[in-house]
């Protein structure tokens, strides 16, 4: 009777598994439609900056002082191997004399995977997930139950392409976790969980109550400082863990953005914020001038180029205080 029941059990299990596996169709899944903007979205997270967001972000502004939060572009910066970034001048002057002057003009030539190098913005179609569906396909999932068949195109996303994104224009706020610690930088693979975040909150003033829908979080991990030396691709980098995750989650931010990438080895702030929820990640970022101002709170002005059909974007984020 005992090896009956545990056998029936199993099979019970084994039922809600596979019925768990195969419940998702296009219209309905474990992540989508997304319950605030609904079934069609492209734009995720940037649909919380509305002309009132924006009203209230400028008021973050006492001084006028610009704070640049993004590296330069150049052929030497640190790069994944599976990516690559060339700017070249054909020729100098590039085009010329013309005219009656003499007039030359020098333009350039870039090539290389431009949305997701450097300074870069995740977009909504950046990241998916296989899933088996109702009907037995498997196929990738992303943000908002867009899957292959609704994206697929080898010059450029269908759906979910960065051009969807709205211009960024919010409060920013820093969340300085290196120097709640205390360090330059944080230590190899240094897991940053919530507890960290409410302390370094607290330790700069600011109250986790006054955090609003539409905002944008950024996690000081002190990484930056690795960027020249190029060691920032190559060591085992700070990430922020599953219960800070689940804390943004509630928060609503538009948008985070570190100067790492925020993911450790499960990449859950890319599953989690990004693909199920819409909260865009913009990653590589520097803080160091943020951070010796003590300026953790700022008007925040980030506007993705629109590349139809891209994952991501490059920029110049910068903070306004």
């Amino acid at each position: 009777m005992k090896l009956q029941a545990r056998q029936l059990l199993s099979a019970a299990f084994l039922f809600t598994l596979s019925f768990t596996s195969f419940s998702q169709t296009r219209e309905q899944g474990p992540w989508w439609p997304h319950p605030i903007w609904g079934a069609g979205d492209q734009a995720g997270g940037s649909n919380w900056i509305t002309p009132e967001k924006v009203l209230q972000a400028m008021t973050m502004v006492k001084k006028g002082k610009v704070y640049e939060l993004g590296q330069p572009y150049e052929n030497e910066m640190s790069i994944p191997d599976n990516r690559s970034y060339n700017l070249l001048i054909p020729s100098f002057p590039t085009y010329g004399p013309e005219g009656r002057n003499g007039q030359v003009f020098n333009d350039e030539y870039i090539a290389g995977s431009l949305g997701q190098v450097g300074t870069q913005f995740d977009g909504p179609g950046h990241v998916g997930q296989q899933l088996k569906m109702a009907d037995g396909t498997t196929t990738e999932v992303f943000y908002n139950g867009y899957s292959t068949a609704d994206m697929k195109n080898p010059f450029g996303l269908q759906k979910l392409g960065v051009e969807n994104v709205k211009p960024i224009v919010t409060r920013g706020v820093l969340v300085d976790i290196a120097g709640l610690k205390g360090v330059p930088t944080l230590a190899e693979g240094y897991e940053v969980s919530l507890a960290d975040v409410k302390a370094a909150l607290k330790r700069q003033g600011i109250s986790e109550a006054s955090i609003a829908p539409g905002d944008a979080l950024f996690f000081n991990f002190g990484w930056s400082k690795h960027w020249a030396s190029g060691y920032a691709m190559k060591g085992k980098r700070p990430f922020v863990g599953r219960d800070a995750v689940e804390w943004i989650i509630t928060k609503k931010p538009c948008m985070v953005g570190s100067d790492g990438i925020m993911d450790g080895d499960e990449l859950i702030a890319h599953s989690e914020l990004t693909m199920k929820n819409g909260i865009f990640n913009l990653e590589w970022m520097t803080f160091e001038t943020l951070q010796a101002d003590k300026a953790y709170e700022f008007l925040f002005v980030f506007t993705p180029i629109r590349f139809k059909g891209a994952t991501g974007s490059p920029g110049r984020p910068i903070a306004i205080r």
